[in-house]
């Protein structure tokens, strides 16, 4: 057990200590991750939740497979995946618990909702992924050449490009969550991020051109849209955040009168 000095400090070798076995237990759960991945994707049809979107531009709803392997290897990745994301936020505890002795009462108070937040918005992200750019992006793309091309979609392709897609969307809904943990440190304040609000839409566009699977235009669109209204949403607890700091610092004002024994002047 490490031990800490009067004044709450680790001495540096605990430290590596506590840092060693965090990154154990973090290595035990990605392992521990990967069995229950691959048991709900084959309890649930993972794979078959994510081919449902493109059945319909298929010649008898199925995609094509190029060798044995690919099958086993698609589950295993998509197994991969959803273990990941089911460890994500033990992967997270990890973290806090290393670095939650450096912070204040206060940052603690505000940054712990802030990582349940960044749950829901990677769920929202993805969700609308699949939803609705998903779709938008299929009817797009097979809206050329139809009748001189027969498609013909690999598994493999087309898996990773949804599963990037998700990905994406997830990732980026996560911008709020960025800013809040920034403005709790003091960091960022709302002026600043106001001020760089153009820098932020050139930063936003080449982003979403960045993840954009397959460099889609359309998917870019539909990424730049979110994102724009996820920066305006991270000012706006960015304002949050400095509101409750200022209500939480104590102010203090000059003296009305003078202290006791001092000459008064006339």
């Amino acid at each position: 057990m490490a031990l800490i000095n009067a004044r709450g400090e680790m001495p540096f070798l605990d430290h590596l200590e506590e840092l060693r076995w965090r990154i154990f237990k973090a290595g035990g759960a990605v392992m521990v991750s990967l069995g229950l991945g691959w048991y709900l994707v084959r309890r649930f049809r993972v794979t078959q939740v994510l081919v449902e979107p493109i059945e319909e531009f298929l010649d008898g709803g199925q995609l094509a497979v190029f060798k044995p392997t690919t099958p086993f290897f698609l589950e295993l990745k998509l197994a991969l995946i959803v273990g990941l994301i089911l460890v994500f936020p033990i992967l997270m505890y990890q973290v806090w618990a290393f670095l939650s002795p450096a912070l204040e009462k206060r940052e603690k108070r505000m940054i712990v909702p802030a990582l349940y937040m960044g749950m829901v918005l990677f769920a929202i992200g993805a969700g609308l992924a699949y939803l609705i750019a998903l779709p938008v992006s299929l009817d797009f793309l097979f809206g050329f050449q139809t009748d001189f091309l027969h498609l013909m979609i690999g598994a493999d392709e087309y898996l990773a490009f949804v599963v990037r897609l998700l990905l994406a969307f997830g990732i980026i809904f996560e911008l709020p969550v960025v800013v809040l943990i920034l403005s709790v440190l003091g960091l960022v304040t709302p002026a600043f991020l106001r001020k760089k609000r153009r820098h932020a839409v050139v930063l936003i566009t080449v982003t979403a051109s960045v993840l954009s699977p397959g460099d889609v235009l359309m998917v870019t669109v539909l990424m730049m849209v979110p994102l724009f209204l996820l920066y305006e949403f991270s000012i706006f607890l960015s304002v949050l955040v400095t509101r409750s700091r200022s209500r939480e610092e104590p102010t203090i004002l000059p003296p009305t009168e003078p202290p006791e024994g001092a000459v008064e002047a006339e």
